[in-house]
């Protein structure tokens, strides 16, 4: 027994001081809490890019209308769903001091061939890099498509919406803009209602 009990020790003793041997590694910290990216308040850079028919178009074009620019692709399943959903924005808001600017961030061929069955009723702008750099422009971190910014009537940024838009949201942005325009809500509020859609 003592034999057996000598060798038992004997044996734990190895077993610990092989153990010993290999580094002991902490467990990682855990992620420490990240406050959600607020953008500063920027007045939208001005901006140069090709339509479709290959005319330099200025940003500055259309100042004093509240603008949707919307990004999107040619090869976008969501981007082609809300097209005539933008188009009939366009045609319902245009005198209410609103402008749809759409961006494709895609090909100039595909987009001309696009158009040829969509008809857009508003400007589209060619970009590919060119377009994404627009977009990024605002602190915006450029992930996906469809992307739409939104642009107060005096220039200056008021947020964004990343993913195909419904109705509801642009009943919403109206709503938004509209009581922004007539002095009812500030840029503040007007960004955290934007921020919600």
């Amino acid at each position: 027994m003592l034999i057996f009990a000598t060798a038992l020790v004997a044996l734990l003793a190895g077993a610990l001081f092989y153990a010993a041997r290999f580094p002991v590694t902490a467990p990682p910290p855990p992620p420490a809490a990240t406050a959600p990216k607020v953008l500063e308040v920027v007045t939208h850079p001005e901006f140069t890019l090709p339509d479709i028919a290959g005319t330099n178009r200025s940003f500055s074009e259309w100042q004093g209308k509240n603008r949707l620019i919307n990004f999107w692709a040619t090869w976008c399943a969501p981007c082609r769903r809300e097209i005539p959903l933008l188009k009939e924005f366009q045609t319902q808001q245009s005198a209410n001091g609103f402008q749809v600017i759409g961006i494709a961030v895609d090909y100039p061929e595909a987009v001309t061939a696009y158009d040829e069955t969509a008809n857009f009723n508003y400007p589209v702008l060619v970009g590919e890099q060119d377009a994404m750099a627009v977009a990024e422009s605002s602190g915006i971190e450029f992930i996906g498509m469809p992307f739409t910014m939104f642009v107060a009537s005096d220039g200056e940024y008021v947020g964004a919406y990343i993913g195909e838009l419904h109705q509801e949201h642009l009943d919403k942005l109206v709503d938004v803009m509209t009581r922004l325009d007539r002095g009812e809500i500030d840029k503040g509020l007007a960004r955290a209602a934007l921020g919600q859609l």
